[in-house]
C-alpha cells in the first residue's frame, strides 16, 4: 500500500462510531447486571448525542462554507456525513432492539415499564394524580400560527407536536417537556415489583387535560439535537467576558438533527423542518426518543442487578507516615491507580498543603472538576491562609466552561491568582505543585495524572497519577507553569517532556530508535496504552517501524485510524480494545530499549497525551517518565500485562476495520478490570480485597480466579502475544 494512500487510515468519524457500537454490544452482554446493561445503553446513547453536537456539527458547517478538502483517509465532509448517517442508523436500529430486549428481561425481574392502558384502575388513577400535581403544572402547551411563533427549544430539548381541531378551525400546537420532568413516573409500587409509565406515554393518554374540548387529529414525539462547538476568537479582549457570550451563544445554536417518533404524520414532520430550519440536517425516526434517559431506571433495590459493590483501596504507604502525605512522597514515589485506589489520596494531599503552616504556594491545574469540588475547596482554604494559590483554569474544556467560570471567580475572590492559560491552546496536563519549607530549604511535591480532578470520575475513569519529591520533576513542573502563565518557553526541561514543545518529536524519536534497533538486527518492541490513535506522522512511524521488524502492542479504547496487521505494512502491529465496567482512560507507553517486553531496561512513560494532532500539537500535555523501580513493574509488568491478558472485556481490530470480541478458549478467562480490584498495586501497597484479611469483602469464585501473584502474570506474559 503505498506511503500516500487513504487506505493505509481508518475514518476517524466511523472509528468512533465503532467505539459506540462496543459499548452498545455491553448492552447486550448476557454476563453483565441487567441494570448495568441499560446503563451501557443509556451511555451509547448519550455518547451519540454528543458526537451529533460537536463531530457531526463541525462537518455540517466544513460543507456549509463549501469545503471539501478530503481527510486522512480520503473521504470530504460530505462523503464522512453519508457514512455517518449510514452507520449512526444502524447503531439507532440496534439500541431500539437492545431496549426492546432488556424491557422484557426487566419486567420478568418485576421492574414493569408500561403503558397507561395496561394499568388497572387504583393504578390509573395513582398516575393521573401524579400527573396533575408533577407534571401538568410545568407544561405549557402553545399553539403555531402567525400570532404564536414557534417557541425556542433547547439542545436535547423534547416534546410532543400536535394537530388540532378546534371546532371546525385546524391548527397546529406543540407541548415542550421541561428537563424538570422526570422521563418515568413511577406509578404502583411494592416490596418486589415497580411499574413505571413513561413521560411521553402519560402525556398522550391525558392529553385532553391541556386540550379540553378540541379533537386530536394527530401526533407525534420530537427531539432535537443543536451546534454546541465554540469558536473562540483568538483576538478577544477579555477572554472570560468572550466565553459568556459564546456560551449564550451556543444555547442558540442551529439544530443539527431532529429525532421523531415513527408515528408522526407528515404534514407535521414538515412543520418540524421548517421551524427548526433543519431542511438538510439528519432527521432519524425511531420507536422511543431520547434512550440516554433510560438510566432514571436504574435503582438499588436488588443488587443482583447491579455490579458487586467495590470498595477502592487507600495507599497503605502513606497510612505507614500516620497520613502525612508529604512524609511518605519524600520516602519515595508513589503511583496511584484510580479507582482501584481512593481519589481521597489527591484530595488529601492538597487539603494538607491548604493547612500545613510550611506550605508556601500551591500551583494547579483544572481542566475538569465536580460541581462540588473539594479540589476547588482545599485551594480556596490556602488562598484564604495566605498562601499563594495559582489556579490555571482551561475554559475551553468543552461542556465544562460554565462550572469553570464559577470556580475562577470563586478563587479569585479568596486571593487566588486565576490564569486562563494560551487562547490558542488548551491546557489539558494534569498537575498540581506544593512548594514547601523543610529547614533552610524549600522542597517540591507534585501529582501528575492522567485524570481530571474530579471526584466522581475518579470513581469509574481508569487513571494514573505520580506523587513525587524529584528536585527535577519539581522544576520541570515549575517551568511548566511559567510557560502557561507568561509565555515564558522553557529550555531546558530536565525530565519532563511537554506539548506543543517536544512531547511529539520525543515520541518519534523513540519510535525512530526502536525502529533503527530492529533494522541492526535487535529486538524492537512497543507496548502502548491510549484512548484515541489518530495522529498521520505518528501512524506512518509506526508503520516504519513495524516493516522493520518492531513489535507493537497496542491498547486503544477508541479511535483508531491505525491499519493493523496489514503484510507489508502493519503486520507486527496488533490493536486491541478494552470496553468494561470501568472506562479506561490512562495513556502510557513502553520502549523495549533494544530488548523484548517486559524487560528492567525499558523506557517507560505515562501521559496526559492522546496521539492526536490536538494533543500533540494545539494543547498543553505532558509525558512523565517513570523511574522509581517499583513504580516501573507497578506500569508495565502489572498494568500493561494485565491489559494485553485481557479476554473478558478486550476486542481485536482487524486489518478490515471489523472488531472481533476475544475469546478466552479454553483457557480461564481473565478481566483486567477484575484483576486491578483483586490485587494490591505495588508502589502504593494498598490492600487488596484479599481472601483472608477479616472486614473486607468476600470475593465471589469468578473474582477469586483474579487474585495472581505478580510473578504469575508476567510469566503468562508470552500467552498473551502473538510476536513470541
Amino acid at each position: 500500500m503505498k506511503p500516500s494512500s487513504p487506505r493505509r487510515y481508518f475514518n476517524r468519524e466511523l472509528s468512533w462510531l465503532m467505539f459506540n457500537a462496543r459499548v452498545l454490544e455491553e448492552a447486550k452482554n448476557q454476563n453483565i447486571p441487567l441494570f448495568e446493561r441499560l446503563r451501557f445503553l443509556s451511555i451509547s446513547a448519550s455518547n451519540l448525542d454528543e458526537f451529533y453536537m460537536v463531530r457531526v456539527a463541525g462537518l455540517r458547517t466544513q460543507v456549509l462554507a463549501g469545503m471539501s478538502t478530503p481527510s486522512a483517509d480520503g473521504f470530504t465532509p460530505q462523503k464522512q456525513l453519508e457514512k455517518i448517517d449510514k452507520s449512526v442508523r444502524k447503531i439507532l436500529r440496534g439500541q431500539q432492539a437492545c431496549w426492546a430486549e432488556l424491557k422484557t428481561q426487566l419486567a420478568a425481574q418485576k421492574v414493569h415499564v408500561v403503558v397507561p392502558n395496561d394499568l388497572d384502575g387504583d393504578a390509573l388513577d395513582a398516575l393521573e394524580v401524579q400527573f396533575e400535581t408533577l407534571v401538568l403544572p410545568l407544561l405549557t402547551p402553545l399553539a403555531i400560527d402567525p400570532a404564536h411563533p414557534f417557541p425556542f427549544i433547547p439542545n436535547l430539548g423534547f416534546g410532543m407536536v400536535l394537530s388540532l381541531d378546534d371546532e371546525g378551525v385546524k391548527r397546529n400546537a406543540i407541548v415542550p417537556v421541561p428537563a424538570q420532568v422526570p422521563r418515568f413516573l413511577k406509578v404502583a409500587v411494592s416490596k418486589s415489583a415497580s411499574k413505571y409509565v413513561m413521560i411521553e406515554d402519560a402525556l398522550r393518554h391525558f392529553i385532553q387535560k391541556l386540550f379540553p374540548e378540541t379533537e386530536v387529529l394527530g401526533a407525534g414525539l420530537f427531539r432535537i439535537t443543536r451546534d454546541s462547538d465554540i469558536a473562540v476568537d483568538e483576538e478577544a479582549e477579555d477572554l472570560v467576558q468572550h466565553f459568556e457570550f459564546l456560551l449564550k451563544k451556543r444555547r442558540r445554536g442551529r439544530v443539527i438533527r431532529l429525532q421523531v417518533s415513527q408515528d408522526t404524520p407528515r404534514e407535521l414532520l414538515d412543520m418540524l423542518v421548517e421551524s427548526f430550519e433543519c431542511w438538510d440536517e439528519a432527521r432519524q425516526e425511531q420507536g422511543v426518543l431520547g434512550i440516554a434517559d433510560l438510566s432514571q431506571l436504574i435503582d438499588n433495590r436488588d443488587p443482583k442487578l447491579l455490579f458487586p459493590p467495590f470498595v477502592a483501596r487507600f495507599p497503605e504507604r502513606i497510612r505507614e507516615f500516620d497520613g502525612d502525605h508529604f512524609a511518605a512522597i519524600a520516602s519515595k514515589d508513589i503511583l496511584v491507580h484510580h479507582p482501584y485506589e481512593e481519589f481521597d489520596v489527591v484530595i488529601g494531599f492538597l487539603e494538607q498543603a491548604a493547612l500545613d503552616p510550611n506550605v508556601l504556594a500551591i500551583k494547579q491545574t483544572l481542566y475538569r472538576t465536580s460541581d462540588d469540588s473539594p479540589i476547588v475547596r482545599a485551594l480556596i482554604e490556602a488562598a484564604e491562609r495566605g498562601k499563594t494559590v495559582t489556579a490555571l483554569v482551561e475554559l475551553k474544556a468543552r461542556f465544562d466552561e460554565e462550572s469553570n467560570l464559577r470556580w475562577a471567580r470563586d478563587l479569585e475572590r479568596a486571593g487566588a491568582h486565576v490564569v486562563y492559560g494560551f487562547v490558542e491552546y488548551k491546557t489539558h496536563a494534569k498537575v498540581s505543585l506544593v512548594v514547601r519549607r523543610e529547614g533552610e530549604h524549600l522542597r517540591t511535591y507534585a501529582h501528575l495524572g492522567t485524570g481530571n480532578y474530579h471526584a466522581q470520575n475518579a470513581k469509574i475513569y481508569t487513571d494514573l497519577a505520580l506523587f513525587t519529591a524529584d528536585p527535577a520533576m519539581g522544576r520541570d513542573v515549575g517551568r511548566m507553569f511559567n510557560y502557561v502563565t507568561s509565555y515564558s518557553e522553557p529550555r531546558d526541561l530536565e525530565k519532563l517532556m511537554i506539548a506543543p514543545l517536544n512531547l511529539r518529536s520525543e515520541l518519534l524519536t523513540m519510535i525512530e530508535a526502536e525502529t533503527a534497533t530492529a533494522k541492526a538486527g535487535g529486538k524492537g518492541a512497543i507496548w502502548a496504552k491510549l484512548n484515541s490513535l489518530v495522529d498521520t506522522q505518528i501512524i506512518e512511524a509506526l508503520y516504519a517501524a513495524s516493516q522493520a521488524g518492531v513489535q507493537i502492542d497496542l491498547v486503544v479504547r477508541g479511535i483508531c485510524c491505525l491499519r493493523p496487521g496489514v503484510k507489508g505494512m502493519s503486520e507486527t502491529i496488533r490493536v486491541r480494545s478494552i470496553v468494561g465496567r470501568f472506562l479506561e482512560h490512562a495513556r502510557m507507553v513502553i520502549f523495549g530499549n533494544g530488548e523484548t517486553l517486559p524487560n528492567a531496561g525499558a523506557k517507560i512513560f505515562f501521559s496526559s497525551a492522546d496521539w492526536m494532532p490536538r494533543n500533540l500539537d494545539r494543547r498543553v500535555e505532558t509525558l512523565i517518565p517513570i523511574e522509581d523501580p517499583t513504580v516501573r513493574r507497578q506500569v508495565q509488568d502489572q498494568i500493561m500485562v494485565a491489559n494485553l491478558k485481557d479476554t473478558t472485556n478486550s476486542w481485536e481490530l482487524q486489518p478490515t476495520g471489523k472488531y472481533i470480541r476475544l475469546d478466552a478458549g479454553e483457557g480461564e478467562p481473565f478481566s483486567a478490570h477484575g484483576y486491578f480490584m483483586s490485587n494490591p498495586s505495588l508502589s502504593g501497597r494498598g490492600r487488596s480485597l484479599s481472601l483472608d484479611a477479616p472486614g473486607t469483602l468476600a470475593l465471589s469464585p469468578r473474582a477469586r480466579r483474579n487474585v495472581v501473584s505478580l510473578e504469575e502474570l508476567v510469566a503468562s506474559t508470552d500467552k498473551v502475544s502473538p510476536h513470541e
